[in-house]
């Protein structure tokens, strides 16, 4: 363990000042955004930072253009420190158009990935996750680029801090997790939340640790600025603690009854403005106030006058438009599997673009638990790389890397385990370029699979991509043919949207003619599998073939069926299903999924909105049960939707 204690070595009296201005300059920022809040000018939640500007400019003091900042939902300082202009921050915090975000994030989640501040977050200790995306896409370029990583107290009791951290040591990564350690996790003091201090965990994720008093700015800065070297030099990711207080409570409007006035009183003695204005100038000083007063009321009455972001642009930047990709041509090349169109999809995009990365449990040198991934680690040395079993730090690493303009590839496991790292799906990529106003763009991909029928019992079966389709911003992906395999998987690593690829393990095995090595698929389309005239019957992923097999049996009796694959869940394509509807006015969908609340029950209220009056029958769904998966094949059985129960529907919709 290090400590640092302030000295004038390598700062001058220029450095000095500008860190004395910029700390001035959160200041009053915080205090003036705290009188608007009592005025309800800010409308939403509101967390300041008054009492550790020290910390935030201190280590922001030696990062440039290449260097990432992720924040907390106190995160003003850190951003201003950075370089953020405070006339589109306060613009933000009152909701305006021209606000850093154009009124979409707010107090918590203000953010501007294009100087690097990869944004304030209102999920405590989710930013460290996108931080060992952000430093891998740093250490992957190789152009000396650090990622600051900020985070409270409180945070480290998060799993996010333990896999993120962990995930940055085996992995090297020049990251800088800072705490800025306040003694307060939101009303607790920070002695009731943990047994084990930050040098202690530092030595158990074999890193480096440094302490410094986070209220003495030129301390914090010198520490920093040594330790920002290490990092651009190759060192691993290192653990410091700036010991630092908030003025403010937790929020704005926190009536404080966890701590005593005598303690607040204490540190403020050690005003970090303070500390610093006794080794300046008192006429500069001075003259640097009132520098900052009048900024800080221009900036006040720009935002002011500023118009309110316009109705009509609610659905602007939940996603990036997509350049429309034709249908390509049937495939006509050499049979081959599922697993092998997975294989080549990535392959192809790995040679073709260097911005793309593979990451995920044993996809490295293990080649994907299903082999998939087999022989593309030693092809492409770094950018195939194992995980630890860390699943929020794996698609954070993602959301991070994807954020710095990279084109990762993250692997989930099994479809089962989405809840363990919803958090990085749900609040993060999905909402990142909405919340930034587009500032960035989100070109991340999620692969993973799922499959019943094998007894793999209740925690290894589920089809949840409904859960998945529900969240805006997410693309929804589940292909039924290797053709369409490589054609979507090629296709999602090139948009510039978040994709969740879902595969059915159990068409691994699945043979067909393999296409040329350009086919694309777009995204977003259905495929009409089979022509009909009598219902349509809509499916996805493995039961498409299912349902083949039906309309097939049921052509034998004279009913005509026609099929359609959706491929893509979200965005559904309706114009497919309603033109098809429109055609044979009767609807079945048929899906893995348990029945209750899912694709099926969104394109039924589709048809009653929207081809309501081509409907001659009403329609039906076939679903999975509504039990967890059991593991019992005969229960399996019964709980899955059979060939049989798709025919007995569409019999029941067009025989009545």
């Amino acid at each position: 363990m290090t400590s640092t204690q302030a000295s004038d070595t390598g700062t001058g009296l220029g450095a000095l000042t500008e860190m004395y201005r910029r700390m001035r300059l959160i200041r009053q920022f915080e205090d003036r955004a705290s009188r608007l809040y009592r005025t309800n000018e800010i409308p939403g939640f509101l967390h300041l930072s008054i009492g550790q500007e020290g910390s935030a400019v201190g280590a922001c003091r030696p990062l440039d253009e290449r260097d990432v900042v992720t924040s907390t939902h106190r995160g003003h300082g850190h951003c201003i420190a950075k370089g953020l202009d405070v006339t589109g921050m306060f613009a933000e915090l009152m909701g305006r158009r021209t606000g850093t975000c154009q009124g979409r994030g707010g107090s918590m989640h203000i953010a501007d990935p294009r100087k690097g501040i990869f944004g304030a977050n209102g999920i405590v200790a989710a930013g460290l996750p996108i931080a060992v995306g952000a430093g891998t896409a740093a250490q992957l370029r190789a152009r000396g680029g650090v990622v600051l990583a900020f985070f409270g107290d409180g945070a480290v009791a998060q799993g996010m801090f333990h896999e993120a951290v962990n995930l940055a040591a085996v992995w090297r990564l020049p990251v800088l997790f800072c705490c800025e350690n306040n003694h307060y996790a939101e009303f607790s003091p920070a002695t009731d939340q943990h047994r084990a201090t930050l040098a202690d965990r530092a030595r158990g994720y074999g890193v480096d640790f440094a302490h410094v008093d986070g209220n003495d700015v030129v301390a914090v800065a010198e520490t920093v600025t040594d330790l920002v070297a290490g990092l651009r030099e190759g060192g691993g990711p290192v653990l410091l603690e700036a010991e630092t207080y908030r003025w403010h409570g937790h929020y704005e409007g926190d009536p404080e009854r966890y701590r005593e006035p005598a303690e607040l009183a204490e540190w403020k003695t050690r005003d970090p403005l303070v500390l610093l204005a006794k080794r300046l100038d008192a006429e500069r000083v001075a003259e640097i106030d009132r520098e900052v007063d009048v900024l800080i009321d221009k900036a006040v009455e720009e935002a002011r006058a500023a118009e309110e972001p316009a109705p009509e642009t609610l659905h602007h930047y939940v996603g990036v438009p997509r350049e429309p990709v034709p249908e390509p041509p049937e495939p006509a090349g050499e049979i081959f599997r599922t697993m092998d169109a997975v294989r080549e999809a990535l392959d192809h995009e790995l040679g073709a673009d260097d911005d793309v990365f593979v990451a995920g449990i044993d996809v490295g040198a293990g080649g994907n638990v299903f082999g998939l991934t087999r022989g593309l680690a030693q092809k492409y040395p770094g950018r195939v790389r194992d995980t630890p079993i860390s699943e929020s730090a794996i698609i954070g690493a993602g959301v991070g890397a994807a954020m710095a303009g990279l084109r990762p590839v993250v692997e989930l496991m099994y479809f089962d385990f989405v809840g363990v790292c919803l958090d990085q799906l749900m609040n993060q990529a999905a909402k990142l370029r909405f919340m930034t106003g587009g500032a960035v763009s989100l070109p991340l991909v999620v692969r993973t699979q799922f499959g019943a029928g094998k007894s793999s019992g209740s925690q290894h079966s589920q089809s949840l991509e409904a859960l998945l389709a529900h969240i805006p911003g997410l693309t929804v992906v589940m292909p039924s043919t290797p053709a369409d395999t490589y054609g979507l998987l090629r296709a999602a690593i090139r948009d510039p949207n978040p994709v969740v690829f879902v595969e059915n393990r159990l068409l691994y095995g699945k043979k067909g003619p393999r296409p040329e090595p350009g086919h694309l698929v777009p995204l977003g389309k259905a495929a009409i599998r089979r022509e009909g005239t009598d219902v349509t019957l809509v499916s996805y992923s493995k039961l498409v073939h299912d349902c083949l097999e039906v309309a097939e049996e049921l052509a034998a009796g004279g009913i005509s069926v026609e099929v359609i694959d959706l491929r893509t869940i979200a965005p559904l394509d309706k114009e497919t299903v309603l033109r098809s509807l429109a055609k044979t006015n009767r609807l079945v969908v048929a899906h893995q999924a348990v029945e209750s609340f899912g694709v099926g029950a969104e394109l039924a209220a589709i048809a009653a909105r929207e081809g309501f009056w081509s409907l001659d029958a009403p329609v039906v769904r076939v679903g999975a049960a509504s039990t967890p998966a059991p593991y019992a094949p005969s229960l399996e059985r019964e709980w899955l939707p059979s060939r049989e129960r798709i025919a007995a529907a569409v019999r029941e919709v067009v025989l009545g």
